[in-house]
């Protein structure tokens, strides 16, 4: 019988590897910047075409490698950062397995150019699919120079597993960015499709955030410090004021590495708990300094995940560093128990709060100073009625002094307009309507009010309705109707881009970071077809809100677009749905929490006919239930 088991050639075995190394263009552009590190260098560039898949370009001033090193660098498990096993417990560097380079060549066409300083000459590999196809020797600059070409090309299936543009260049700004706030005594820039997206000078950690994320950063950090025996706490962490809605300003470095640690994130959290709105994330960058034998960082292919021998311990020094950072800096809101925050009236007598008597009487003898307006407006409130005669009791009273000789002013309502005023003179009556937003309807009002008499709805905390039914009992998630049939709606608009805008009295500036930026601007058409109008200034990462959808809830216009930005990634990773159809289920999502109101019986009534009208009854785009029917006999079970 013959053997079934064989050693599988190379080509396939990196492939193999490259599965857990290289998941996207931004694990090669992580990859070759920390060797980039390793190699000691001071400035290096990144160049990507169309987010990595067609170019990823890594050129550094380092030390450069020699003909057999260059030729090593690419064989599996080949690596100068370890000897011994001994080794993996002490590890300073970014990298340690030796096998990045190998795992990159196997899905790519590779290009390296490399020089030591006292080499004359460098030296050209090419290689593609892991095989080398040619090595030269030519003239080059110190360092080293790597071009990734076509990523994934002998791959096919892998390819079609990446996803957007904008999505793909967000994970690799991403990278980017932890690179360099991990080392900014290193210079750093990125282009992008020949833009330049950034150009970081060397400097300090404080100089390097403001540049990463903008201006605005300046006035907002906190200096995070704290040393122990065991581990020492350094960064900066971000104002209440400055938390945003959108997640990816979180950073730990364990020795200078990006760490994902949920745990240690809890520990920042605990302490801006009370100080920042639900729902959003506080700024943090926070270096944790401690000795590699009390760490383990070889658990996880990407190495962004480690273990500490004493979690707890670094739980509480990290805690403890940034309440000392929160309460250094006034940051949280502080109480002045000296003050007397419910009354002052500028009284120093502490007899008053022992005679209570005599402070009321002084009080009416000597009545606290009013501001300036105050007084003003004292004697000018009746002016406001000069000139009306209002009568509530239906009693006609002529009006003196006036010009006007009105008769009487009747007051009265409408089901879809705000009060009518009429006056009546003895030569014409003058009709004044108000049209209000809140009871707009399409119905004929005595349809309606027909229609609405043979239902009774109930709304419970806001958040539910009921409403009886033929079979029993209507129970409706009015956040999940709500969604729904704001989906039907921007799906429609975005069809036909008749998003009607609302211009701004005065345009809004808001500044994103590069990676939320960069996917805003790439589906700029889609969000203007809803009925946003700005202008995107790309050197400050900034859009300048002209005009929103006049249907558009009242709301800061900042968070509207925060919230849009983090609703579109979380859904970026559907690749069954469409790009519109992504922004419509994002902005319904987003949209739909703020009409958690309180409704009126023909509000209710309306919700529940457009729901029932709309495409998907039953559920929301996001595939919640929206309604459920109670019957009879399951409302006895209950009772029972």
């Amino acid at each position: 019988m013959t053997d079934i088991i064989q050693l599988l050639p190379d080509a396939i075995a990196n492939q193999i590897a490259a599965g857990e190394v290289v998941q996207r263009p931004a694990s090669v552009v992580k990859e070759l910047l920390e060797n980039a590190i390793d190699a000691k260098a001071q400035n290096i560039q990144l160049i990507v075409k169309e987010a990595g898949k067609v170019l990823i370009q890594v050129i550094d001033d380092g030390t450069g490698m020699s003909i057999t090193d260059a030729r090593m660098s690419f064989e599996r498990h080949a690596t100068s950062k370890i000897r011994t096993s001994d080794d993996l417990f002490k590890i300073k560097t970014m990298g340690f397995r030796g096998e990045a380079l190998a795992s990159i060549a196997a899905v790519a066409q590779v290009e390296m150019r490399t020089r030591r300083e006292g080499d004359e000459l460098g030296i050209l590999l090419k290689i593609e699919a892991s095989d080398l196809k040619a090595q030269e020797n030519i003239a080059a600059p110190k360092g080293t120079n790597i071009l990734v070409k076509n990523l994934f090309y002998n791959v096919p299936a892998r390819r079609n597993f990446l996803k957007s543009n904008p999505i793909e260049m967000r994970h690799i700004i991403d990278e980017f960015q932890r690179v360099a706030l991990a080392h900014p005594e290193v210079g750093f820039s990125l282009h992008h499709n020949e833009a330049e997206v950034y150009s970081l000078p060397e400097g300090k950690l404080s100089r390097r955030i403001v540049d990463l994320f903008g201006k605005q950063y300046r006035e907002q950090l906190g200096l995070c410090q704290e040393e122990t025996p065991f581990v020492n706490i350094s960064g900066y962490i971000g104002k209440p004021t400055s938390a945003k809605k959108t997640r990816g300003e979180q950073f730990f470095f364990a020795n200078n590495r990006f760490i994902k640690h949920h745990y240690l994130h809890h520990a920042v959290l605990s302490v801006f708990d009370g100080l920042i709105p639900e729902g959003t994330h506080p700024f943090y960058v926070l270096f944790i300094e401690i000795d590699p034998i009390h760490i383990d960082i070889n658990v996880h292919p990407t190495k962004t995940e480690i273990k500490f021998d004493d979690e707890r311990s670094v739980y509480a020094i990290v805690q403890a560093a940034v309440r000392r950072a929160v309460n250094a800096y006034n940051l949280s809101p502080s109480i002045d128990f000296d003050a007397a925050v419910n009354i002052n009236f500028g009284f120093s007598d502490p007899s008053f709060l022992q005679n209570p008597t005599k402070f009321t009487d002084t009080v009416r003898q000597n009545p606290p100073d009013r501001l300036p307006n105050e007084k003003a407006n004292l004697s000018n409130w009746s002016k406001l009625y000069e000139g009306l005669n209002v009568d509530f009791e239906n009693q006609p009273r002529r009006a003196e002094n006036t010009s006007i000789e009105a008769k009487s002013w009747n007051f009265h309502w409408e089901n879809t307009n705000l009060p009518t005023f009429e006056a009546e003179t003895e030569t014409e009556q003058a009709v004044i309507t108000f049209q209000s937003k809140a009871n707009r309807s399409d119905k004929p009002e005595d349809a309606e009010n027909q229609e609405y008499s043979e239902r009774s709805c109930y709304q419970i905390h806001n958040r539910f309705i009921v409403s009886q039914s033929k079979e029993g009992l209507l129970l409706i998630d009015q956040k999940a109707a709500y969604e729904r049939i704001l989906f039907d709606k921007y799906q429609q608009t975005l069809e036909k881009r008749n998003g009607f805008s609302q211009q701004l009295l005065f345009p809004k500036s808001v500044i994103f970071n590069p990676a939320d930026f960069h996917l805003i601007t790439e589906i700029k058409d889609e969000i203007e077809g809803l009925g946003f109008l700005f202008e995107v200034n790309a050197d400050n990462h900034e859009l300048i809100i002209q005009g929103v959808p006049s249907d558009m809830q009242d709301e800061n216009e900042q968070n509207i677009l925060e919230g849009l930005v983090e609703q579109i990634k979380f859904f970026a990773s559907d690749l069954k749905i469409s790009q519109r159809e992504k922004l419509a289920r994002s902005f319904a999502k987003r949209s739909a929490s703020t009409y958690l109101s309180k409704l009126s019986s023909p509000e209710m009534n309306m919700l529940i006919d457009q729901v029932l009208a709309s495409s998907n009854p039953q559920h929301s785009p996001s595939g919640e239930p929206i309604l459920k029917t109670i019957s009879l006999e399951q409302l006895a079970g209950l009772l029972k």
